[in-house]
């Protein structure tokens, strides 16, 4: 196969996840040597060895599994009778999922919009700033890292194709306008996140919940969206309402992981 950091760097540059099966320890007989490498991506393609056998295949399987809850995981085997292999020899190997950040499409630029996404810089989310008012980015002077995207207002579609929606994405709803916060809700709920949250009152999160389950016919109405956001911290300002929406954000992330 191809240098395998050549490989990295061309799946790095598409964003496709995939997970780098590295071989890390080999004590008496076995099939590979220490540094042998093997990467699959999310669709189950392989590219190296790791020596074969029903070893490998076990790598792959728990290679799926690293890249489905994105963790680091780290695996010992003894090559015996169960392995159909007489090696008797034992292999470690770790499996890094890569590709994978957390994704955060946050609808709405406004003051407090800002504060998070600047809050974000340097973490491990990757941020996408959206708002469909005109000219809205025309003098922003935000951090390069951070994606700005304007939306029109007139075509939810919009709104819709610029989230990569799935298990890394993250949506925060804080529009100027409840009526475009509640398409965005009604919208991401059909579509798979990780965190789903809108700023707001619990009497916000009722009424949502309520034209939710009415006019969207949507049963679960807001069950699965965080309505307050940010942690309890204590704080109104625009900047300290960011920063509890940024440690609950990290909080998921981080434990997630766990």
């Amino acid at each position: 196969m191809k240098n395998w950091i050549t490989l990295l760097s061309e799946f790095k540059t598409k964003q496709q996840p995939v997970a780098l099966v590295t071989v890390t320890k080999c004590l008496g007989s076995t099939p590979c040597v220490v540094g042998s490498r093997m990467i699959i991506t999310n669709d189950n393609v392989v590219h190296g060895t790791i020596g074969g056998g029903k070893l490998e295949f076990l790598a792959i399987d728990e290679a799926i599994n690293a890249l489905r809850e994105n963790r680091i995981i780290e695996s010992s085997y003894t090559l015996g009778p169960e392995f159909e292999q007489c090696c008797g020899g034992k292999v470690e190997f770790i499996i890094e999922p890569m590709n994978q950040s957390p994704e955060l499409f946050l609808f709405g630029a406004g003051h407090i919009g800002h504060e998070i996404a600047k809050i974000l810089v340097d973490t491990p989310f990757e941020v996408n700033l959206i708002d469909s008012r005109h000219d809205w980015f025309k003098n922003s002077t935000l951090d390069e890292s951070i994606k700005l995207c304007q939306v029109n207002i007139d075509d939810f579609k919009t709104f819709r194709d610029v989230v990569r929606w799935g298990n890394n994405c993250y949506v925060l709803v804080l529009t100027h306008d409840h009526s475009i916060d509640f398409e965005i809700i009604a919208m991401a709920l059909q579509n798979e996140t990780r965190f789903l949250g809108l700023i707001g009152s619990k009497t916000k999160r009722v009424r949502f919940n309520n034209m939710l389950i009415k006019e969207m016919n949507i049963e679960a109405g807001m069950r699965d969206v965080v309505c307050p956001i940010g942690l309890e911290i204590g704080g109104n300002t625009p900047k300290e309402i960011a920063i509890s929406v940024a440690a609950q954000l990290l909080q998921e992330h981080y434990t997630s992981k766990a």
